[in-house]
């Protein structure tokens, strides 16, 4: 485990997990909501970042620079995804985000273009210019969408069914936003997609 300090115009730091082994890929996590207590260490985010561990992926987990209605944090995202792209040059580079960060994973990887995405609860927008419902429109890489049947709390229908119109992979979990008792299934299912789409041809 290291801490990294992500080029950019705003103060991100991240913690950057890395296999036992030579790492094949690198996924970078964005955590939920940070004026809701959304963090870096979110337990997700955590158990997300154990099984890309076990299967020879690196991990990038982030906070977010100051608060900026989501514009800012986006750029962060994009950020974080051209610094893994550097750091693990010709390898690919997943982005994995749940709640507001499962959203901006979505916002920044239509124009960042990362090799695979996996948002779990994403709201379809944050935003009149932050539409992520249209920002799947210009996604073209596998994206996996992971969302709580009993979830509440965010906006998560029209992105789940415009990605089963698309054809892209889709998860029903049984629990609400929080996924208290999802979490082991979270990370299996998260970390099987990205071991199938980034290092199928490796």
């Amino acid at each position: 485990m290291s801490d990294v300090l992500i080029p950019g115009g705003r103060d991100v730091r991240g913690t950057l997990e890395e296999p036992t082994d030579d790492p094949r890929a690198v996924v970078v996590a964005c955590p939920p909501h940070p004026q809701h207590g959304g963090s870096r260490s979110d337990s997700r985010l955590v158990a997300v970042s154990d099984a890309l561990r076990e299967a020879g992926i690196a991990c990038l987990r982030f906070d977010y620079g100051a608060w900026d209605g989501g514009h800012g944090e986006r750029e962060d995202v994009r950020n974080a995804i051209r610094w893994a792209r550097e750091e693990y040059d010709g390898r690919p580079v997943g982005v994995f985000g749940y709640s507001f960060g499962a959203t901006l994973a979505l916002l920044a990887s239509a124009d960042a273009d990362p090799d695979a995405v996996a948002a779990l609860a994403p709201t379809a927008r944050l935003g009149d210019d932050l539409d992520a419902l249209e920002a799947l429109s210009a996604i073209e890489r596998p994206l996996h969408v992971l969302y709580g049947e009993r979830d509440t709390t965010v906006e998560w229908e029209p992105i789940v069914e415009r990605a089963r119109e698309r054809g892209d992979e889709v998860t029903a979990l049984s629990g609400d936003h929080f996924f208290a008792g999802d979490r082991d299934e979270i990370a299996s299912t998260a970390g099987a997609f990205f071991e199938r789409t980034l290092l199928e041809s490796d």
